[in-house]
């Protein structure tokens, strides 16, 4: 290396330093280029959720300025399309060629199911159904806020899961059984002469593969959860393809998740009651507008028990196996403020305790799969300093 700074410096000092910077900026490009390619990349997959929402928001405003200046809900989205303004996107500017088609919104809405999530196409069209958008818009901007509490969990716990702990569940297992293992067991052999080894060593090199087994079972949950996380409405069209509901019934499982379709159900039912709809079409839409096929059929179930004659405060208690839904919307029913104001402070303490039980879990996964990757390395370690302990204590009494 030297010799050949000295042949560039020599002929031409210019040159030579020229060569030089070229060669340092070339090394120095090479390394940069990949590490800043998959920052992006973690960075482009994490805020999915965020764009996401920010698309769906944008719309939303869209639509609740041209509804506000008296014009209708196509009219608004053909007229701000008509700017050809690049932050839209060809998604919304594909929209509005379908509304000039003499679609409806809902039905355009679902030619583009990629603008918006399917619960704010289904309260939507909800919306639509009443002739009232303006009476859903705080639904949808309520479901919105859920997004940061997804951010929020994925950002603190599950970077540190997908690329920080995942890379060491797999690599420090993998080169134990390959390299380590392997050597001490065949140092050992001939060490201790025909003597056994300890138990404990025994049990963990015997069980090495159950150890990696186990960790790499890990390691496919975490990136399942992971893909869940990025894949967000498209890997759940693509599961109900395949597995019809069963993406909806695993959701409505999560505590965190069925608070907050109680709270969207709740809030529309509300809406919907306080807007002189009947009862039961009003539990129907509210249950259409949570997207969930599960509330689907127990917003069903409600609708029978109300056509047998039953009262919905009781007929409600379907949908809530607490029934703390059935006792408000009785002392619903007896104030005279509305449904929407006697519930609001219901529909605040479940978005409260959904965030909190969604960050707990997240927490306690975190910790949980730190400290068993953390024992399965630790027992490890023990087995193999064990065998060094009985070869000190052998020596020393020889």
């Amino acid at each position: 290396m030297t010799d050949t700074l000295i042949q560039l410096f020599q002929p031409d000092p210019i040159a030579g330093i020229v060569g030089v910077i070229l060669m340092f900026s070339l090394y120095l490009v090479a390394g940069l280029l990949p590490a800043c390619g998959v920052v992006y990349v973690i960075y482009f997959l994490l805020t999915l959720p965020l764009r996401r929402n920010e698309r769906a928001r944008f719309f939303l405003d869209l639509l609740d300025r041209g509804l506000r200046d008296g014009r209708t809900a196509e009219r608004a989205i053909a007229d701000a399309a008509a700017s050809r303004d690049g932050v839209l996107g060809a998604r919304f500017q594909l929209l509005a060629a379908y509304l000039e088609d003499g679609m409806r919104l809902s039905e355009a809405l679902e030619h583009v199911p990629r603008l918006l999530p399917p619960q704010l196409r289904a309260t939507l069209r909800i919306g639509e159904r009443i002739g009232g958008l303006t009476k859903v818009l705080p639904a949808c901007r309520r479901w919105l806020q859920d997004s940061v509490s997804h951010v929020r969990a994925a950002h603190n716990y599950l970077l540190l899961l997908a690329f920080a702990v995942s890379p060491a569940i797999i690599f420090i297992p993998l080169v134990l059984r390959a390299k380590v293992l392997p050597s001490y067991r065949a140092m050992f052999a001939g060490m201790l002469e025909g003597q056994p080894l300890p138990a404990f060593t025994r049990f963990v090199f015997g069980g090495s593969g159950v150890i990696t087994g186990i960790q790499l079972a890990i390691v496919a949950v975490i990136w399942l959860v992971t893909l869940t996380y990025l894949g967000g409405p498209r890997l759940h069209s693509w599961i109900d393809r395949w597995l019809p509901n069963t993406a909806d019934w695993l959701l409505s499982l999560l505590p965190w998740r069925r608070k907050r379709l109680q709270r969207d159900f709740s809030s529309m039912l509300a809406a919907l009651l306080d807007g002189q709809v009947p009862e039961i079409e009003a539990v129907r839409f509210a249950g259409e507008s949570t997207a969930n096929a599960v509330f689907r059929r127990r917003a069903a179930k409600v609708c029978s028990l109300l056509n047998q004659g039953i009262k919905l405060p009781e007929a409600i208690r379907v949908m809530d196996d607490a029934g703390e839904l059935r006792w408000r919307l009785a002392n619903a029913l007896q104030s005279s403020g509305g449904f929407v104001r006697a519930l609001v402070g219901w529909h605040e303490a479940l978005d409260a305790r959904a965030f909190q039980q969604e960050q707990a879990a997240a927490q306690l996964t975190t910790t949980g799969l730190v400290l068993l990757n953390g024992v399965m390395v630790a027992s490890i370690l023990i087995a193999v300093f064990l065998v060094l302990i009985q070869l000190l204590n052998e020596a020393v009494l020889w």
